[in-house]
């Protein structure tokens, strides 16, 4: 059995070890009180710090046990991030520079007043115990045709430039085609190169950087709407969960050696299922794993380390035996699982949309 990724080392650690169930991880409450937490992740310096983001607007900062406020741009946000009601929209993603540790620099991906996409940059304190508001710098915005289905995850990669997830643009079906529109960049990962100073520029391997009928920010499309993704810390392999639309959930896959350009095939395909026949989605690519929206399963898959359902917090394991991928039921988790997180010694992290941060402990 070969180990792989994050998302799935649970599988193949308690396989390899052959662990019974009663020695199997657990989940601990390790902090409470939030007001919809959506991400927990650290920062590339020797703090041992967790940044755990609210939709609303807020970073929290926990360290030793204690929690203090890191950021708050809850002014920024949609409006509708901090209302009673359930929304897509707020606060979406946070991503640290690689070289954090001596710049001070992150960004940020948020929906704005007008629901406008926003990724931005911004500097912490010369401790990094906190950011400051006004150190805004603007690097790339988007309108959203609709409320919904704004990605939001960002992630640098081992290559050192950052992936960012944008879904279809809303609705229901794909209304744009964005999907398999090459000129949108609704329904696709980007990846770009941002530094510390500056305006964010193209790598210029990207895939369809000499294409004049494609923008050159996209490195894979065919997506509907990725809401978290991972990269292997072993093997820079790539892991997303992408959410479905009435019947099935998948996790995409995208090996370390690829040079960008594959299709996940949405809105041709829901998974591996077609969904409509009018569309072609050219060399399409098949999910490593996905299931349907039974009531035990759930409605909508949060790809991570270890991936699981937001409906459902069903929790599974995926592992690969050769070229064959395996899964199986990891436990029930009675969470609202909006993300996975990891800190930085890789242990894992599971985020409850009410609440609370958990993590893995054996």
């Amino acid at each position: 059995m070969t180990k792989v990724a994050k998302l799935v080392a649970l599988g193949a650690l308690l396989a390899l070890a052959g662990l019974s169930s009663a020695q199997s991880p657990r989940l601990e409450k390790i902090a409470e009180g939030f007001t919809r937490p959506i991400y927990v992740t650290h920062a590339p310096d020797e703090s041992q710090r967790l940044f755990v983001l609210e939709q609303g607007g807020r970073i929290s900062l926990l360290e030793a046990g204690q929690r203090s406020l890191f950021l708050d741009i809850s002014q920024r946000v949609s409006r509708a991030a901090n209302s009673p009601s359930y929304t897509e929209q707020g606060l979406l993603g946070l991503a640290f520079h690689p070289d954090y540790a001596e710049n001070r620099a992150f960004f940020l991906n948020y929906t704005d007043r007008s629901g406008t996409t926003v990724i931005a940059r911004y500097r912490a304190s010369a401790d990094g115990r906190q950011a400051d508001p006004a150190s805004e710098e603007v690097l790339f915005t988007l309108a959203q045709p609709f409320a919904n289905h704004n990605g939001g995850h960002m992630a640098f990669g081992p290559d050192g430039h950052l992936y960012v997830s944008l879904g279809d643009g809303g609705a229901a079906n794909d209304p744009l085609g964005a999907g398999q529109n090459l000129t949108l960049l609704l329904g696709k990962i980007l990846r770009l190169e941002v530094g510390a100073e500056g305006p964010y520029t193209i790598p210029a391997d990207n895939p369809f950087v000499y294409n004049p009928s494609a923008a050159d920010e996209i490195w894979a499309y065919g997506l509907r709407n990725v809401w978290r993704f991972s990269f292997d810390r072993l093997t820079g392999d790539l892991y997303m969960g992408d959410v479905g639309q009435n019947r099935y959930e998948e996790i995409n896959f995208q090996p370390a050696s690829s040079q960008g350009g594959e299709n996940y095939g949405w809105n041709a395909y829901e998974a591996s299922m077609v969904f409509n026949r009018g569309v072609v989605a050219p060399n399409a690519v098949a999910p490593i794993f996905e299931y349907d929206h039974t009531a035990a399963n759930g409605c909508s898959v949060t790809g991570g380390y270890v991936y699981g359902d937001f409906c459902s917090g069903r929790i599974w394991l995926g592992w690969r035996e050769g070229a064959i991928w395996r899964n199986q039921v990891f436990m029930d988790s009675g969470l609202q699982i909006s993300s996975f997180g990891e800190d930085a010694a890789g242990e894992l992290y599971v985020v409850d949309y009410r609440g609370a941060i958990y993590r893995f402990v054996p």
